[in-house]
């Protein structure tokens, strides 16, 4: 791969694949679908040419809405080709969470599976720029919301896309974080950016042209998208992909398919390990697994009831890349890993005054890029949470870890306000707005309680004072939150209280409510 990173762009690098080794297998999904590199690239800019003579130009947003599988593949690298912006929105979105993403990022078209159309077709009336809706499927049905809605089948006779690729500064797409308060903040990331997450990954794990890569994590994150399937492309190899992570066929799927590297997110190992073993559990390829984070017991449990020989972790952002990874060979259960230095520079400092802590001291991460385009560049329309991400030019991740004598990172826990959910960030302000209309609620908190999972991130509470008068009932709260909230944010204890903690200054006291935990909590799981 170029050393220019103005030539770090995934879409180029398909194009380069596809005419290097056009017969090769690239994706297979675990349901038979399969692409090799020269049909995505040509697949590629047939999109880029359909979506240019529908009016996208080089720079413009087009959202995507689909679930994993070659498709999403395909929009990704075709709206790449053009020079457009792909926005990457969650599935699970819906209602206001949908609306303001639409809204925020301005595209006038949406690329969306069929089984997603009912989800942007309640909000789309109320998305001022959404104009055409290109849905991925042969048939369209006959409902409308204020815009166009089109069969895409037409990009499969469009003329391949013969004009300029972008370059590694341009923007490649928007990727929204949920952060710690407010609304959530689409990342603006140039090409750079997107590919220099793969080349963390192959550097990582050392990557070969013998490895496949399995990838069960959404494509419309970094994760899968950027980390696994850009390096992938990067080295040349297959990726298997299955649309949604199931814990019990995880293994099976990685012995089917000679799987021998992949990566784990969040509650996804934990939710692995408590699988019932079996006496085939070793009968695999897998070499190398990339946790985060990597619980001590579940680095063990890999390693022994696995056969896995590596087993390591890493820390990043959206915004940031991944600026710290595990080594191979060097074992780090419990720790995020090394600096990444070859490209970022990284410290831990004080919070409040921003000033590097000694080893072994608890600090913030602040970190920044030392290579151009490689990190985020700012939230798009929100320029003054940019600024304040950015200040004395460190980007604060707001995450709380120790380094040692050795440089060794331990990630210790949030310092904002955020709740951690199946592998999503989760503002509990959102949370909060999208509840506190209902009737009956006088006040609404959320917050985070540790999960009953060891290693199973956090579970969402609700502390809810009722309104004078109001009959709340648990199941109306739950009804309510499953029409207004993406899944992964639905609440899982509730409880009643008189009033919220709150400082002289009236803000809500999260560290108290977490402090009184769950105990005498309704929990939605045990039905009581």
């Amino acid at each position: 791969m170029s050393a220019d990173t103005q030539d770090w762009v995934l879409p180029r690098i398909l194009q380069t694949q596809g005419q290097s080794r056009p017969d090769a297998l690239w994706l297979k999904t675990v349901d038979g679908d399969s692409l090799t590199f020269g049909a995505a690239a040509i697949d590629a800019r047939r999109i880029a040419s359909y979506l240019a003579t529908s009016g996208v130009k080089p720079g413009d947003p087009v959202a995507v809405l689909m679930p994993n599988g070659t498709d999403i593949v395909r929009s990704f690298m075709g709206i790449g080709t053009l020079g457009a912006v792909a926005v990457m929105l969650n599935t699970e979105l819906r209602g206001a969470f949908l609306q303001h993403q639409l809204t925020n990022c301005g595209a006038g078209i949406a690329i969306v599976d069929p089984s997603l159309l009912g989800a942007v077709l309640e909000v789309a009336d109320k998305v001022g720029s959404l104009r055409t809706i290109l849905v991925a499927d042969d048939c369209v049905p006959a409902a409308r919301a204020g815009c166009e809605l089109i069969s895409w089948k037409g990009w499969r006779d469009a003329a391949p896309y013969d004009g300029p690729l972008p370059s590694g500064h341009d923007i490649a797409c928007i990727m929204y974080t949920s952060g710690t308060s407010g609304p959530s903040k689409g990342v603006l990331m140039p090409h750079a950016h997107c590919t220099l997450y793969g080349v963390g990954q192959r550097k990582a794990m050392q990557l070969h042209e013998r490895d496949v890569f399995y990838i069960c994590v959404p494509l419309f994150h970094a994760n899968g998208l950027l980390m696994q399937l850009g390096a992938s492309l990067q080295v040349g190899i297959p990726a298997v992909i299955r649309q949604r992570f199931s814990a019990s066929n995880w293994i099976s799927d990685i012995r089917e398919h000679g799987c021998t590297v992949t990566n784990s997110l969040g509650a996804l190992a934990a939710f692995v390990v408590v699988q019932p073993p079996q006496d085939s559990d070793r009968d695999n390829a897998l070499r190398a697994v990339c946790n985060a984070p990597n619980l001590p017991a579940h680095d063990a449990e890999f390693r022994r009831r696995f056969g896995v020989k590596d087993v390591l972790s890493g820390f990043g952002m959206t915004e940031v890349n991944i600026p710290i990874w595990g080594r191979l060979g060097q074992s780090a259960p419990g720790a995020a890993g090394w600096v990444h230095d070859e490209h970022f520079e990284l410290i831990i400092a004080d919070p409040e005054t921003d000033q590097r802590k000694p080893p072994g001291e608890l600090g913030e991460i602040l970190v920044r890029p030392k290579l151009p385009f490689g990190f985020m560049a700012g939230y798009h329309n929100m320029p003054d949470r940019t600024v304040e991400a950015w200040r004395n030019l460190w980007f604060h991740t707001g995450d709380a870890a120790i380094m040692d004598a050795d440089g060794l990172v331990t990630f210790v826990d949030r310092i904002k306000d955020c709740i951690r959910r199946r592998g999503e960030n989760i503002a509990a302000s959102e949370v909060e707005e999208a509840l506190g209309d209902l009737a009956g609620i006088e006040e609404v908190a959320a917050y985070a309680v540790p999960s009953s999972i060891p290693g199973g991130e956090d579970e969402l509470m609700l502390a809810i004072v009722p309104a004078p008068g109001a009959a709340l009932d648990v199941s109306a709260i739950t009804s309510h939150a499953d029409k207004v909230l993406p899944r992964f944010a639905a609440p899982r204890y509730i409880e009643f209280v008189g009033e919220l903690p709150k400082t002289a200054t009236g803000k809500v006291q999260r560290a108290v409510l977490r402090k009184r935990g769950a105990a005498t909590a309704w929990d939605r799981e045990a039905g009581r």
